[in-house]
């Protein structure tokens, strides 16, 4: 009787002992056991796949001629790349193979449980002994080369296991009028599910034709998802969602770019930040959206770059306005009671050095949510919403808008600050 390793003794290792025990004397690595263990003509590796290349650079001295190597993991083109770097110039054998099955679809035993194998480094006998013995057990034997396999993989394994994750992260409850459809959607869940994170990970990182089959999904959601919304949310009007409020430098920025064209009638909706721009343009509830994205002396506008890394969009136009800050406050509060200046970051960031040098005793706020926004913030002070003792530093609009009292006009340190703005579609 063959004496078999198995390195690696996790869900499928068990799996393997199955496989194996009833036709072979089996024995189990254990760290401490490594002399015993390459004693066997034959070495099973069922090792996760991230970890697969440090322990054949470990176990490497142990190798010998007379052995043969068996890998079985669920890729095939890292294994094969990992022992043609760590055997060159060795004679150990190596067949390359992946038992498309595991601890649940096998629990019932393994008649037509399909296995890929390659034949790669090992000679006719070994190869046929195997192939044989596989098909003694009423495996379904497919012969496959490495490259052939990952390329299939991607997709029968890759995908199942990205779409069994990600109904999983949606919480793809039972309920009581299933279809027979979802209860297979759901078995997918169960069958992935029951796997490790790692080999998720490992999965859609060693196989390199997963990259694209994951990019191709993407499309294919975006292009579903864009057929259910409609092409015009107003067919009468075009919508644009803006990243300020009704006076605010984002509107000023619109009106300049809508001077230069003959557009259509067109509406504006207020939402104040970049992620609600993004958002409602993602969920067509608007037909472009507007947004800084940075200024000559403020730099990036952070709060952008962060929305942007959340959502897809099309940048159809990129153009500049120059930028005049204002310091306004209440007509009923007198200067001398005013304890702060509220306004969007980058608007501080534009005006540090006058408002060091003229205001130094008014302390800089940075509203939350939709008081980013400095027009929401000249409205919030309209009606009496935030305290009443501070002065806003934005566009001189919002004077006449909210009835304010201008303290001092073009408080910008640099008098041609220019903010730069995209407009994007879906």
């Amino acid at each position: 009787m063959k004496t078999v390793s198995i390195v690696g003794f996790g869900r499928f290792g068990k799996v393997l002992h199955r496989l194996l025990k009833d036709d072979f004397k089996i024995i189990i690595y254990d760290h401490h056991n490594e002399k015993e263990v390459y004693q066997s003509e034959v070495i099973f590796f069922a090792v996760p796949i991230s970890t697969f290349e440090s322990v054949i650079k470990k176990h490497k001295k142990y190798f010998k001629e007379s052995q043969l190597l068996i890998d079985v993991l669920s890729v095939k083109m890292h294994p094969k790349k990992i022992f043609e770097k760590y055997l060159k110039g060795l004679k150990t054998q190596v067949l390359l193979t992946h038992p498309m099955f595991g601890p649940d679809s096998s629990k019932d035993g393994f008649s037509g449980l399909p296995i890929i194998i390659d034949q790669f480094k090992t000679n006719q006998e070994n190869y046929l002994f195997w192939k044989n013995f596989f098909i003694k057990k009423e495996l379904k034997v497919i012969d496959m080369t490495a490259q052939e396999h990952d390329k299939l993989a991607a997709n029968t394994q890759g995908l199942t296991h990205f779409i069994g994750r990600l109904l999983g992260e949606l919480k793809f409850a039972p309920t009581d009028i299933d279809s027979l459809g979802t209860k297979k959607l759901r078995e997918v869940i169960e069958q992935t599910g029951n796997d490790t994170w790692q080999l998720f990970n490992d999965l859609q990182s060693f196989n390199p034709y997963t990259k694209s089959m994951r990019l191709k999904l993407g499309k294919t959601y975006d292009l579903l998802y864009n057929q259910l919304l409609p092409k015009r949310v107003n067919k009468n009007k075009i919508i644009f969602g803006i990243q300020g409020g009704k006076g605010s430098f984002n509107e000023e920025a619109l009106s300049f770019w809508q001077a230069k064209r003959a557009q259509n009638p067109f509406k504006v909706k207020y939402l104040y930040t970049t992620e609600k721009v993004l958002k409602n343009l993602h969920e067509g509830n608007i037909d472009y959206g507007l947004f800084a994205i940075q200024n000559a002396v403020g730099g990036v506008v952070e709060e952008s770059t962060y929305a942007m890394a959340r959502y897809k969009f099309k940048i159809i136009n990129e153009f500049q306005i120059v930028i005049r800050h204002t310091l306004m406050k209440r007509k009923d509060v007198n200067l001398s009671n005013i304890e702060i200046v509220m306004a969007h970051s980058q608007n501080f960031r534009q005006c540090k050095n006058s408002l060091e040098k003229k205001y130094p005793n008014l302390r800089s706020v940075i509203g939350q949510g939709d008081l980013l926004d400095t027009a929401r913030c000249a409205e919030s002070l309209a009606k009496n919403t935030i305290n009443k003792n501070t002065a806003i530093l934005g566009p001189k609009i919002l004077a006449d808008i909210y009835d304010l009292e201008i303290i001092e006009e073009n408080l910008q340190d640099n008098q041609n600050n220019l903010t730069t703005f995209f407009l994007v579609s879906r």
